[in-house]
């Protein structure tokens, strides 16, 4: 019984370390992030074919194509048109919901065939439309303005599709989680708009 003291002293010493660690880790991974923004330029982008929760698995391609020209910071430029590349992947944000698809673009496919390892966080999803209001036609990706700064390290947009939410973190690796919290069956058209943050990946 002469050890049980010392022992909940341990316990408690453990216990505030880890507690005062906590606050720590977040400020480290918010300064990070931070960094990564700081790299980063707004973009825009449509889904160049439908995504199905049905029968798209973790693993499977996914391709966007930019709508407008791009320049990176400190890399090259991406023309309109420059196909990104990318796969679904696993949740590493662990968000709940009935269906979800983790997306995660990683290169940029140039028209001469240059592959440019990049890094993406989608800061906006929207669905399809091909006229505006005055019914004239809308070009794909070009929709919504994508007003994106590098003050903005998470977005949490709710209702973004038809039951549909987006959760990004720049933080992430991946690009976006999408979640369903009502159906089991979540589309994404071709078409389907992507307001990005967008910079090349390097090894530093």
């Amino acid at each position: 019984m002469k050890g049980k003291p010392a022992i909940e002293l341990l316990t408690a010493a453990f216990t505030l370390g880890m507690l005062c660690a906590i606050p720590a880790l977040a400020r480290a991974e918010s300064q990070s992030a931070a960094q990564e923004a700081s790299k980063m330029v707004p973009a825009e982008a449509s889904i160049s074919k439908t995504l199905d929760i049905t029968k798209d698995r973790v693993g499977d391609a996914i391709t966007a194509r930019l709508s407008d020209t791009v320049h990176l910071k400190n890399g090259p430029k991406l023309p309109s048109g420059t196909e990104l590349i990318g796969k679904i992947a696993n949740d590493d944000m662990n968000v709940s919901g009935k269906s979800k698809f983790a997306l995660n673009f990683t290169s940029a496919k140039l028209k001469d065939g240059q592959i440019v390892p990049i890094k993406a966080t989608i800061v906006g999803i929207f669905r399809p439309q091909s006229t505006s209001y005055m019914g004239e036609p809308v070009p794909a990706g070009t929709q919504v303005p994508n007003n994106w700064t590098d003050s903005t390290l998470q977005v949490d947009q709710i209702g973004a599709l038809n039951g549909v939410d987006l959760h990004s973190k720049v933080s992430s690796e991946n690009s976006g989680v999408l979640v369903s919290t009502k159906n089991n069956d979540m589309k994404l058209r071709p078409g389907t708009e992507l307001a990005l943050a967008i910079a090349e990946r390097t090894n530093d």
